[in-house]
């Protein structure tokens, strides 16, 4: 395994872990949402919504990466494993662009229900933390499902 090849798999890893990293941090910030008002809320808010960002634009890494690691490494498209992966890598895309910024957006608006709001967002990160990992255990693991 050449030097290059290993630097990539080093970016990818890195990619997962800023991909997966802040949703766990964004627990506790989702439970003090529905007491939160000014400019707390709108911190707490942009805390949120930066974590998003972090982890889409680890996730372009993520995917640079994983092609660059597929065209260059041993297994092919047609790996049971890489299939599974890609086919929950569409689904936490289609998953992340519809889930967390019309819910932050909510919170802006007059008389809406921080608590549940708050409930709401806790179930996406769960949900994603889920998709997230499930993608990571195909990748360590690599099992052969078919």
């Amino acid at each position: 395994m050449n030097l290059a090849y290993r630097a990539i798999i080093y970016l990818h890893v890195a990619s997962v872990i800023m991909s997966i990293g802040p949703f766990f941090i964004l627990m506790p910030i989702v439970k003090k949402l529905p007491d939160a008002v000014g400019k707390e809320l709108e911190a707490h808010l942009a805390t949120l919504k930066s974590a998003v960002r972090l982890s889409k634009h680890a996730g372009h890494v993520l995917i640079g990466t994983g092609v660059l690691l597929v065209i260059l490494g041993p297994w092919t498209w047609q790996t049971p494993w890489i299939i599974a992966t890609l086919a929950l890598l569409f689904a936490s895309l289609f998953f992340l662009a519809r889930a967390f910024s019309p819910t932050l957006r909510k919170f802006a608006e007059e008389g809406a229900n921080k608590i549940e709001l708050s409930a709401k967002l806790k179930r996406t990160i769960w949900t994603y933390i889920i998709l997230l990992m499930s993608m990571l255990w195909f990748m360590v693991v690599k099992p052969n499902l078919w």
